[in-house]
Parts: structure tokens; C-alpha cells; sequence
């Protein structure tokens, strides 16, 4: 057995559920990544957008959701 011994993580609960329960979270989903873009246009580039950026793609693109046509 190669590492440390423990077993991976889970990126995020929402990422990994098969499918979406309702509209509600996709528009969330979306709502949120333009949030973290003005936030960063804002603050600049902190380690904490960096990794909030990265769970909300990947939500957008278990959504299927283009984010560059957000």
C-alpha cells in the first residue's frame, strides 16, 4: 500500500451526487460562480477564491454548464 495509509477524500458532496434534485441548484450553481469572478475582480486572486473557483466549476460542469457563456 503506497502513501499514508488513508482513504481519498471526496472533492465535495454536491459534485459527486449523480444527479441534480431540482432547477433551483443549477441557477445557484451558476449564481455563485459569477459571485466568486466579481470577487475576484475585487480582492484579486486569494488561495480561498482560488479552491471556491474550483468547486464551482466543477458544479458547472456536472451541470453541464458552459462557463464561459455565463
Amino acid at each position: 500500500m503506497t502513501g499514508c495509509g488513508k482513504r481519498p477524500r471526496r472533492l465535495n458532496y454536491a459534485v459527486n451526487k449523480m444527479s441534480t434534485k431540482s432547477w433551483s441548484k443549477v441557477f445557484n450553481a451558476a449564481k455563485a460562480y459569477k459571485k466568486l469572478l466579481q470577487r475576484v475582480e475585487f480582492e484579486w486572486q486569494t488561495k480561498w477564491l482560488s479552491n471556491a473557483l474550483e468547486f464551482a466549476k466543477a458544479k458547472l460542469k456536472k451541470y453541464w454548464i458552459n462557463p464561459n457563456k455565463i
